[in-house]
């Protein structure tokens, strides 16, 4: 096969003959650009990082008796066993995935990858290896802020917009699965803002991006790409089983005002009002029902409950801006944030109802018993 390529100089009037092989090379690079995936995992791939955890947990317990359960210094001599043994130490290791969102050395994770870990190694695609040191987690959106230990410039991956994400958009999943290294996985979105409730998850405070692009263990904490290769997701969990191979990942907008907390002050602050909510029923044929959350229960001595707030109120509207779901409801106060007045729209029996609730901290919302 011949292929006549341009020549700059006096020879470019003479056809320049390729050997075969190099010639369908040719043509397919002509035919075949290079895959957006690749491209994309290009652009933030240098930064996806594996986190090797290291704890110590430490037990007590009667020498020669399994499960370390203690006896009476009586019964110990009756069965013939030793004192109490020293406590004993032993190592526990874990594995997960990041993302380094800051030139500075500042790691985006999950908070269970490095729970309780006593040590923390970062490990870089070009082979490097440096410790790292937890700067403050966040249990209820289950996020985490690593700081490198070294100092950078560092590799960044660049973050998108993810209120911007539709659902049939690629996603692309990077991570460490299984402890396999720079693993890339395709797939779509899914669909948007999933309730960590629907999953039958409690103690989390998420709306999730959910996707078929393959999560495994050790991809926790990694980034999910879009298309151009922003992240727009941290990857958390996935829902296995027959019939079930769904990749859940906290939307990258939560995650970065969750991280900027964390590096600020160590922790993250958590609005509440003190109200139980759920979805409005399906209404009867030929009737409407306008959207919204039922409330279904009330902390006493709450904001809400002290702003006049009862159940089976449907919350219609906060700040001005319509709300359709209960998760859109959490959203609205986590965004208002903590001391300010928040005006609520419900409807109360058929009747338009304003109300002004204040949010507070977590930590001050009345306990219940």
């Amino acid at each position: 096969m011949l292929v006549a390529t341009a020549v700059v100089g006096p020879l470019a009037l003479i056809p320049q003959v390729l050997p075969p092989a190099q010639a369908a090379s040719a043509a397919a690079a002509a035919l075949t650009p290079q895959s957006f995936v690749a491209s994309a995992v290009q652009r933030s791939g240098p930064a996806v990082v594996t986190l090797e955890t290291q704890r110590t947990v430490r037990s007590t317990g009667v020498s020669g008796l399994p499960g370390g359960l203690m006896l009476d210094p009586f019964l110990q001599r009756f069965f013939g066993l030793q004192s109490p043994a020293a406590p004993r130490a032993r190592v526990e290791r874990g594995q997960g995935s990041g993302v380094i969102f800051e030139s500075s050395g500042l790691v985006l994770t999950n908070a269970h990858v490095v729970e309780k870990a006593d040590q923390v190694m970062v490990g870089l695609p070009d082979g490097r290896r440096v410790a790292g040191r937890v700067l403050g987690q966040d249990t209820l959106t289950d996020l985490a802020v690593i700081r490198l230990a070294e100092s950078g410039p560092w590799p960044t991956a660049p973050l998108g917009d993810s209120d911007r994400l539709q659902v049939g958009d690629w996603a692309i999943a990077v991570g460490n699965p299984f402890g396999l290294e720079n693993t890339v996985t395709l797939g779509i979105v899914s669909n948007l803002n999933r309730n960590v409730s629907q999953l039958g998850i409690s103690g989390k405070r998420l709306d999730l991006i959910q996707t078929d692009a393959a999560i495994n263990p050790g991809n926790s904490g990694g980034p999910l790409l879009n298309a151009a290769g922003e992240v727009v997701g941290i990857n958390t969990l996935v829902r296995s089983g027959p019939g079930a191979g769904l990749g859940f990942a906290i939307p990258i907008n939560r995650a970065r005002a969750i991280a900027g907390q964390l590096v600020a002050q160590g922790r993250a602050s958590h609005p509440m009002v003190g109200i139980g909510l759920s979805s409005v029923p399906a209404p009867r044929p030929g009737a409407t029902v306008p959207p919204g959350a039922v409330v279904r229960s009330l902390v006493p001595g709450g904001p809400a409950a002290n702003a006049g707030l009862r159940v089976d109120d449907v919350i219609v509207a906060l700040a001005g801006v319509p709300v359709a779901t209960p998760a859109a409801v959490v959203t609205a106060i986590d965004r208002h944030g903590v001391g300010r007045p928040l005006s609520v729209k419900v409807l109360r029996g058929g009747t338009a109802v304003s109300l002004s609730i204040t949010p507070v901290e977590m930590s001050n919302l009345p306990r219940t018993r």
